[in-house]
């Protein structure tokens, strides 16, 4: 079996590895860029997807270059405590989440596609133009950087600009925005707390999300990650999204400035980063099919949706081993894109939907909304198991409760 895989983001890269551990060989990657860079900010890898990593052998690897998730806290815009829960091995998970910078995630997938599948597994400057199904055989060709290739499979890993998926749904315009704007970076600081906690704080109009993604240096700082989000002002409008596009700190920076709090001040972080960026923030709208004969789709290519909840690098990760479960099992390949596209589309679905509607990040919106001041306590505002509840609701839609990683099947 000939699989190629448009793009080589963390969705491609662990699709290539993916395959080529259950036995599927002739995988070739079809990479835009001229030349693969460790770009971009932090993320979070929830355990679900670092046991499907562990599976591939690269936990340790992983482990060198990232931080273990120890607890997640929601905090309101005076810095007040919401809820709190551990993560990780800490919250009886049999695998961690790790906090990672993205390059330095895709730098050691496109290590180990390189050593296990060879370099020649890489093809940069690839960029997908068009492709056809072949009348005899079902295979499908594909041109991509001048040049013609020809597989059994075609998948579209190549984000949430996908190429393949513009081909597959003609018509279906840039990302739709939903009017909030995101400045990320990277920031060399003190830790903060336990130095493994990850903070999500604000009300419900600001968003800022801080994890540290090293363990100290001799000096004892920590590589930070940071995002601020708020809402557009009237006349802010914003081109398609462009995850690349830097700009100065003082930009942005006095629409952050109270968020300073005893235990964290975001204003500092912002202040002496070494990287900010500016986007809108943008999903894409579920698709009642990914799948088209021997060409599918994984990944944000697939299913981009809103930061909420650290699932976009997670769930396409799930994806990857996903598919190569069906591709090693099934007699032919559209029976197996058929049974990927069966298991995932529905799951990843409901991921959305709920991402759309904040996520367990509506805790603070709806802090805000109760008590907008403040409060004395948080049973106050929240009573009972509602916290919990939130909490609970969305790891079990995701697919990330303790219960389901540790103890279902591998895929």
């Amino acid at each position: 079996m000939s699989v190629l895989i448009a793009g080589a983001g963390i969705g491609g890269l662990a699709t290539a590895l993916s395959l080529h551990a259950v036995g599927v060989g002739g995988v070739r990657l079809l990479e835009a860029v001229p030349e693969i860079r460790p770009l971009g900010v932090g993320l979070n890898i929830l355990p679900n997807a670092v046991r499907e990593l562990d599976g591939l052998g690269l936990l340790e690897r992983l482990s060198a270059v990232s931080v273990p998730t120890g607890s997640l806290g929601y905090y309101n815009r005076h810095g007040q405590l919401i809820w709190h829960e551990p993560r990780g091995r800490a919250a009886g998970y049999h695998w961690p989440q790790l906090s990672i910078h993205r390059g330095a995630l895709q730098s050691v997938l496109a290590r180990a596609v390189c050593e296990r599948l060879g370099p020649e597994a890489i093809v940069t400057g690839a960029r997908v133009e068009r492709f056809e199904e072949l009348p005899v055989g079902g295979r499908v060709r594909v041109h991509a950087g001048g040049r013609v290739y020809e597989a059994d499979a075609l998948i579209g890993a190549d984000g949430i600009r996908s190429a393949v998926r513009a081909a597959l749904v003609p018509g279906e315009g840039p990302p739709p925005w939903n009017g909030l704007i995101v400045w990320r970076g990277t920031t060399w600081a003190p830790p903060f707390l336990d130095g493994h906690t990850m903070i999500i704080a604000g009300d419900d109009r600001r968003r800022a999300v801080i994890y540290p993604m090293s363990e100290p240096t001799t000096g004892g700082s920590v590589l930070m990650n940071w995002a601020v989000a708020r809402a557009a002002r009237p006349g802010e409008e914003f081109a398609p999204a462009d995850w690349n596009r830097a700009v100065p700190p003082r930009e942005f920076l006095a629409d952050f400035a109270d968020l300073a709090f005893d235990w964290l001040d975001v204003p500092a972080l912002i202040r002496t980063a070494d990287e900010a960026y500016v986007y809108p923030m943008v999903d894409r709208d579920p698709l009642p099919r990914w799948t088209h004969g021997p060409v599918t789709l994984l990944g944000d290519a697939a299913h981009a949706m809103y930061p909420m909840g650290s699932n976009g690098a997670t769930q396409s990760i799930v994806d990857a081993r996903a598919l190569a479960r069906h591709l090693a099992a099934a007699g032919g390949v559209r029976e197996a894109l058929a049974g990927y596209e069966r298991e995932r589309l529905p799951a990843v679905t409901r991921v959305q939907h709920s991402t759309r509607r904040r996520g367990p990040e509506v805790v603070i919106d709806l802090a805000h909304q109760r008590a907008p001041g403040g409060f004395r306590s948080v049973r106050d505002i929240f009573p009972g198991t509602e916290l919990r509840d939130i909490s609970e609701e969305f790891a079990r839609t995701g697919g990330f409760d303790p219960a389901t990683v540790n103890e279902g099947a591998s895929r």
